[in-house]
């Protein structure tokens, strides 16, 4: 069985990082009217009639150049702006407005939207020095920024997140369960699988562990990797596990959790069709983690 979120990693570019100071080649590349880029307003992009609108080089605005790769035989940018272009416009969209777009006629360029909007958001929530609190420039086509009053270099970081399918009861059987929590600000009836970051001097898998028991009190054993997801909302690497439990009471926190419960197959398959129980969507990597567990496709999503 597929796991929908591969669907948005399954166009990869090429981020050719030996070009990224070789002031050369990107002119070169830059001059080329077949190159493509995406014009970022601080963290948002505007699609046009629901695609993701990518310009040459020629109807770019002036900004920050982030060179992202190359694919198909040309060259990927984007251009990143100050946010004022976006401010007050609903038509220029976070990347969690357009991952409906991404799922569908976008696919291809997916990776190269979350590898702009990632570094968009880097530069918009690094500004200063965190060792010196001087000013920063960019370097290495949007990839390094070194602080002018220090030297001292920084670079773009993603933060380790578990996301995990708790699962108990004999594995394949009809009895086997599989544990899902929601948030009180979600809409009635919307679960998910349990997710956390990984903390300092910590491993993912007892991550894993300690994120289940702090927010549902149910204890965990064994845990095996299943799959990443970058997911850069803003700066997350989405590392998936499947965990199989060795208690099975429920007691949730309350801060994270509202309420968290055990659905066996048929009662997901039931309520995911009555539209009692809404999953998540289609290209997370919980939809995946889910419908790995259950073994097939689920009606209904977010």
């Amino acid at each position: 069985m597929s796991s929908p979120h591969l669907r948005l990693a399954q166009h990869p570019h090429d981020r050719v990082a030996v070009h990224r100071k070789d002031d050369a080649w990107l002119a070169e590349r830059w001059a080329d009217d077949e190159t493509r880029v995406l014009v970022v307003s601080g963290t948002r992009v505007r699609p046009a009639g629901g695609r993701i609108e990518w310009v040459p080089p020629s109807q770019a605005p002036d900004g920050l150049r982030v060179l992202l790769g190359e694919r198909d035989g040309r060259a990927w940018f984007a251009v990143v702006t100050g946010p004022e272009q976006a401010e007050g416009d609903a038509s220029w969209l976070p990347l969690r407005g357009l991952l409906p777009s991404l799922s569908d006629d976008n696919l291809a360029v997916a990776p190269l939207v979350l590898h702009a909007l990632g570094l968009a958001e880097w530069h918009f929530a690094t500004r200063f020095c965190p060792r010196c609190g001087g000013g920063l420039e960019a370097r290495a086509s949007g990839h390094e920024l070194v602080c002018t009053r220090c030297g001292k270099s920084q670079f773009p970081r993603s933060d380790p997140a578990v996301i995990m399918v708790v699962t108990s009861g004999e594995p394949g059987s009809d009895d086997e369960r599989c544990l899902l929590g929601r948030q009180a600000v979600w809409p009635e009836g919307r679960y998910s699988t349990l997710a956390g970051f990984c903390e300092p001097g910590e491993t993912l898998e007892d991550a894993v562990r300690r994120e289940v028991a702090e927010e549902t009190g149910v204890l965990v054993g064994e845990v095996e990797y299943f799959s990443s997801q970058p997911w850069p909302l803003p700066a997350s690497l989405m590392v998936g596990f499947v965990a199989r439990a060795t208690s099975t009471e429920i007691t949730v926190d309350e801060v994270e959790i509202e309420d968290a419960r055990w659905f066996t197959r048929a009662e997901m398959r039931e309520q995911a069709r009555a539209g009692e129980l809404v999953l998540p969507g289609g290209v997370s990597i919980s939809r995946s983690l889910i419908e790995h567990w259950y073994g097939g496709e689920l009606p209904g999503q977010w």
